[in-house]
């Protein structure tokens, strides 16, 4: 049988040993960004609506007001229309809640509750 030998060479060329720093650095940011989300980070990320509704909703309509150029008459219906909009959300997540609430059994509706409150 015949021996096959390397070639040191090629394994060591400036070209091969780039490539290989690269893919190094490209795993090591999967890994700590995969570490990361399952650490909580995507939290940040993902704000409640019940934290961020009120701030965005003053700001949007601020923003709308000066670059629609509208009147108070226009501002009054449109808060309104998103106040609207805001109760029938809360509506549809709190009967969501009571549904999921129906089937689960006492321990599974106790943990629920608790996984709710955790939650941001």
């Amino acid at each position: 049988m015949g021996t096959t030998t390397l070639d040191h060479s090629a394994i060591q060329s400036p070209k091969t040993k780039m490539l290989g720093a690269l893919l190094l650095v490209f795993l090591c940011g999967m890994v700590v960004g995969a570490l990361g989300m399952n650490l909580g980070v995507h939290r940040s990320f993902h704000r409640s609506p019940e934290i961020s509704k009120h701030v965005d909703t003053s700001m949007t309509l601020q923003k709308w007001k000066r670059e629609l150029n509208l009147t108070d008459s226009q501002m009054s219906q449109i808060e309104s229309i998103l106040d609207d909009f805001s109760t029938y959300y809360d509506t549809v997540l709190a009967d969501g809640k009571t549904r999921i609430l129906k089937i689960l059994d006492e321990p599974q509706r106790k943990k629920f509750e608790q996984l709710l409150k955790t939650q941001p």
